[in-house]
C-alpha cells in the first residue's frame, strides 16, 4: 500500500512540474519569475538588508509653477546639501537629513509634492524627515520637536522607500505583489541615456504595493533596473506620474555582489515639455549624485514620537463673520471666504483638496440653507489653491478664474479623465455640462460678482514674480480686500516689503480702492494699517 501512495505522489509531483514548465503566457506577457531572478543576481539584492547613501540633490516645488507653459518645469526649490538617506526594508523605515537654506519653503515640504503654503516657514538649516510604517514626520532643525506629516505625505514617503532598484526586487517577493511581466522595444529616453536610434528589448515587472499602487519596473538587456513608474493620487492632477530613472552607468559595486546607483532622476508629473499629451509641463522633481553608498551598516531605531502616533488630519472649519453677510472659513492653513447675496452665494478659494472643500461647502450650506453657491472664485493655479475646484465644480458652482489659467483646468484638471488612486466626486458622477463649458467665466483684467446691492468686485494682479493669472477680490461697501500670497499673516512679516507687498499696495491705490481690513487666504484678518506699516509706507 505505501508504495502505491509514494507512486501516486510522484506522479502527481511530475505532473505539476510539468504544468509548470509547459505553462504559457498569453501573447505579450512573460514568466516573471526568471526575470526577477536575474535582475536579483545582477545587483546582489539578496545580500543586501540596508543601504545609506549620501550626496548632493536638486529639488522642484511640484504645483508652484508660475504659469504652466511649454518647457515650463517645476520650480526649483533651494539645493539640498549634504544630503543623507537611509532606506531599512524589513524594518519599514527610512531617514533622510539635509542642509537647506531656511526662509524659502515650508518646513514640512521635502521635496516634489507636499508643498502646502500657509504652514510654517523652513528656519532651521539642518532638516529631518522620518518614515515608519504609515507614520510619517519631520523636524526643523536637529533639537526641534517632531511634527507629524499628513498620512497622504507619509504614504508617498514610504512608497519613495521601494522606488529604487533593490527596493523594487525586494518588494515583488512581499505576499500581494503578484508579478506580472511583459515586454516591449524601446529608445533610450534622451534625458538619460542621450540620442539613441536602435531599440532594445527590455521587459516590464509590474507589482502592487499597499493592496492599491501598481509598480512597474523597465528592466533592460543586462538585467538592470533603470526605470520605476507608478501613479499617486493628486488633487489636481488625478492620476499623477511618478518615476526614478537610473543608468547602467551610475551602478557602482559594493562588495559581496551588491551594485546599486548613484545617480537619481525623478519625475513627478509627466515628462511633456511641448505639451503633447497635458498643458502641465512640471516633471523634475528630485535627484543628484549621491555617491557616497554603504550597504548593511545602517541604524534601525526610528522610533514614531507620540506627536506622530496620536496627531489628529481631521477637517475643521472655524467660522468669523467679517461684515454682514461675509464670512471667513478658517481652521486650517488656507481660509475660503463666503459672501452671501440676494439668491445665491459665491466663495473665494477652492484650496487643499476635496475633503476640505467639502467641509466648508458644508459650512456655507449651514449659514445659508436656502441659497445656492453660484460662484467659486480661484485667486491663482497653485496646486495647494485649486485642490477644491473640482468639488465645487460637482455642486454646480460656475469657477470664475483669469483667463491665463483656462487652458491648464479645462485640458488637465476639470476633465472626464478617470482617477483611479483617489476617485473624487467628479470623477465618480461627472456632470453631463463638464464638457459643455459652462462652468467658466474667465476674467482678463476685473469681473464683477452682484445681484444690484452687493458687488463683488475681481481684479488681475500684476506684476509679479509669484504666478501669473493672480485675482484679488474687493467688497467696496465694506472695505474689505481678499487676496492670497500678497499678504500672509499667519507668521511675523518678512524684514522688509516683498515684491508681492508691493504690488498689492500698487494696485489697491492704482484703483482707487478704500480698504479697511485685508483677509489673507493664509492667516488672520488684518486693518489695512498692519499691512501699511508692513511696507512701511
Amino acid at each position: 500500500m505505501r508504495r502505491i501512495h509514494t507512486s501516486i505522489l510522484w506522479t502527481i509531483l511530475l505532473v505539476a512540474c510539468a504544468h509548470a514548465a509547459a505553462q504559457e503566457f498569453a501573447p505579450g506577457y512573460l514568466d516573471p519569475e526568471p526575470v526577477l531572478r536575474a535582475a536579483e543576481e545582477a545587483i546582489g539584492t539578496r545580500n543586501l538588508e540596508c543601504v545609506t547613501i549620501a550626496g548632493s540633490a536638486y529639488t522642484g516645488a511640484v504645483g508652484q509653477q508660475r504659469l504652466n507653459d511649454k518647457n515650463v518645469d517645476w520650480p526649483d526649490g533651494e539645493p539640498l546639501e549634504n544630503f543623507t538617506r537611509t532606506m531599512h526594508w524589513d524594518a519599514g523605515t527610512m531617514t533622510e537629513t539635509f542642509d537647506r537654506t531656511p526662509g524659502m519653503n515650508p518646513a514640512s515640504w521635502k521635496y516634489g509634492v507636499g508643498w502646502m503654503g500657509g504652514t510654517s516657514t523652513q528656519s532651521n538649516t539642518r532638516q529631518h524627515f522620518y518614515v515608519n510604517g504609515a507614520y510619517g514626520w519631520h523636524q526643523d532643525g536637529t533639537d526641534a520637536a517632531p511634527v507629524a506629516a499628513p498620512p497622504e505625505d507619509a504614504e508617498i514617503w514610504q512608497l519613495d522607500m521601494w522606488l529604487n532598484p533593490h527596493g523594487f526586487l525586494k518588494a515583488a517577493r512581499l505576499p500581494g505583489a503578484n508579478p506580472v511581466a511583459s515586454w516591449r522595444w524601446e529608445l533610450g529616453e534622451m534625458g538619460r541615456d542621450g540620442p539613441t536610434t536602435q531599440p532594445e528589448r527590455v521587459t516590464i515587472v509590474s507589482i502592487t504595493m499597499f493592496g492599491k499602487y501598481r509598480i512597474d519596473a523597465t528592466i533592460n538587456s543586462e538585467n538592470m533596473l533603470q526605470r520605476i513608474h507608478t501613479w499617486v493620487g493628486d488633487p489636481v492632477l488625478g492620476d499623477m506620474n511618478y518615476e526614478h530613472e537610473f543608468t547602467n552607468d551610475s551602478y557602482i559595486d559594493l562588495g559581496d555582489g551588491i551594485r546599486f546607483p548613484t545617480g537619481w532622476h525623478s519625475h513627478q508629473g509627466w515628462d511633456d515639455n511641448y505639451q503633447a499629451q497635458s498643458i502641465n509641463a512640471g516633471h523634475n522633481a528630485f535627484g543628484g549624485t549621491l555617491d557616497d553608498i554603504t550597504a548593511n551598516d545602517c541604524d534601525t531605531d526610528v522610533e514614531v514620537p507620540e506627536s506622530a502616533r496620536t496627531a489628529d488630519f481631521s477637517v475643521r472649519v472655524d467660522t468669523q463673520m467679517l461684515a454682514d453677510g461675509v464670512y471667513l472659513l478658517g481652521g486650517s492653513s488656507h481660509n475660503s471666504v463666503a459672501v452671501e447675496f440676494d439668491d445665491f452665494v459665491a466663495v473665494i478659494e477652492a484650496p487643499i483638496d476635496e475633503r476640505r472643500s467639502l467641509a466648508v461647502i458644508e459650512s456655507v450650506v449651514d449659514l445659508f440653507p436656502a441659497k445656492p453657491i453660484r460662484f467659486v472664485v480661484n485667486t491663482h493655479q497653485h496646486h495647494d489653491h485649486i485642490g477644491g475646484l473640482r468639488t465645487y465644480m460637482h455642486i454646480g458652482a460656475t469657477i470664475v478664474t483669469h483667463r491665463l489659467n483656462s487652458t491648464f483646468y479645462t485640458r488637465d484638471v476639470l476633465n472626464y479623465s478617470p482617477r483611479t488612486m483617489a476617485p473624487d466626486m467628479v470623477s465618480l458622477w461627472p456632470p453631463t455640462e463638464l464638457a459643455e463649458g459652462y462652468y467658466y467665466e474667465l476674467v482678463t483684467e476685473n469681473y464683477v460678482i452682484s445681484d444690484g446691492q452687493r458687488n463683488l468686485n475681481l481684479y488681475y494682479v500684476h506684476p509679479l514674480d509669484h504666478v501669473e493669472g493672480m485675482l484679488m477680490a474687493y467688497l467696496p461697501n465694506e472695505g474689505i480686500v481678499i487676496e492670497a500670497d500678497l499678504f500672509d499673516t499667519h507668521e511675523p512679516p518678512h524684514a522688509g516689503p516683498t515684491q508681492a507687498n508691493l504690488t498689492l499696495l500698487n494696485q489697491v491705490r492704482r484703483l482707487g480702492l478704500d480698504v479697511a481690513t485685508i483677509v489673507p487666504i493664509h492667516g488672520r484678518p488684518a486693518a489695512w494699517s498692519e499691512f501699511m506699516e508692513v511696507v512701511d509706507d
